[in-house]
């Protein structure tokens, strides 16, 4: 009887063990967490935000990927102040090893190059695991085109990983409960208002395609973004084929060293755009690049957008 009695309890066991580790789906990967990190690095703002939004940071060392591209508002500066910047731009895996992280949330361009020093590949043999932003995985593979639903199962997901669902679920509830009520009365019957992203670039234009976050912020307002056909997530086009779509507004994102102003500027000044609706009625909105980039500024993206969008 007694080694029956151990082994059940030895089986017992192994099933509580079991149960209390936790998957998810990252990319093409799915990762396994015995117990949530203790050494978290986030990149890049917007995702540093959503770690803090689910009140992680006495699960993280430190963040990466801000200051050499932006500036923080006042809540991010206060909400950050005793993590360290490990890198102001892309880091690199010593970087990762020398803080003792044993997880790394970033993407695609958000951190991480395919091909790059820091990769879930590379980082693996350290023990760092890495979450990869759901818009990011276009970069490797095939994914349904951009929606809402990537930046909510980021939060969904993160919950998982760190033992905090409950809190993620009421995040992504009251974020769905904001969209559906500012959206409510939106009339369906108008025809969507073309609107073009203006990221960067004068010879050629960097813009959101059919995958970037603003693509879905577009479509939630009440719009449609004239790129939503190019297969790319954030990418150049050519300024023939912004003229030939012809867009009603444009929305600026706005970040790095050429201000919102000096892009509106730049586009009102060259004779090549001065048949486009949006400049000829003066129709433009900015967008901070953490609003426009998967994460909690979202929800206040889209009211910006239906704001702009329908004014009357």
């Amino acid at each position: 009887m007694k080694p029956t009695f151990l082994l059940a309890l030895a089986l017992t066991l192994m099933a509580g063990g079991a149960a209390a580790a936790t998957t998810v789906k990252s990319c093409d990967r799915t990762i396994a967490f015995e117990e949530p990190p203790k050494a978290a690095i986030s990149h890049d703002v917007n995702l540093t935000e959503m770690m803090l939004v689910l009140g992680l940071r006495d699960h993280m060392v430190g963040y990466t990927g801000i200051s050499g591209w932006k500036t923080l508002d006042e809540t991010m500066r206060r909400d950050i102040r005793e993590l360290p910047e490990l890198a102001p731009k892309y880091p690199t895996k010593e970087v990762l090893l020398s803080a003792g992280a044993d997880f790394f949330f970033a993407g695609w361009n958000y951190g991480m190059k395919v091909g790059g020093e820091v990769t879930p590949q590379t980082l693996a043999p350290f023990g760092i695991k890495v979450y990869e932003l759901t818009e990011s995985c276009i970069h490797i593979g095939q994914k349904p085109k951009v929606s809402m639903d990537d930046m909510y199962n980021d939060l969904l997901n993160l919950g998982r990983i760190f033992d905090v669902e409950d809190r993620a679920q009421a995040l992504v509830d009251g974020y769905r409960a904001d969209l559906a009520e500012l959206t409510a009365e939106l009339d369906e019957e108008n025809e969507p208002l073309r609107v073009f992203v203006y990221d960067s670039g004068e010879d050629t234009p960097f813009t959101a395609g059919r995958y970037a976050m603003p693509t879905a912020l577009i479509e939630a307002a009440g719009g449609v973004n004239i790129m939503d056909d190019f297969e790319k997530s954030w990418a150049t086009v050519n300024w023939e084929a912004v003229v030939e779509r012809n867009p009603e507004l444009v929305v600026i994102v706005d970040y790095g060293e050429v201000t919102a102003e000096q892009k509106i500027a730049f586009m009102k000044n060259n004779p090549a755009l001065s048949t486009l609706a949006a400049i000829r009625n003066d129709r433009f909105v900015v967008l901070d690049y953490v609003e426009a980039t998967p994460g909690p500024r979202n929800i206040s993206a889209v009211q910006k957008l239906v704001d702009a969008f329908w004014p009357n």
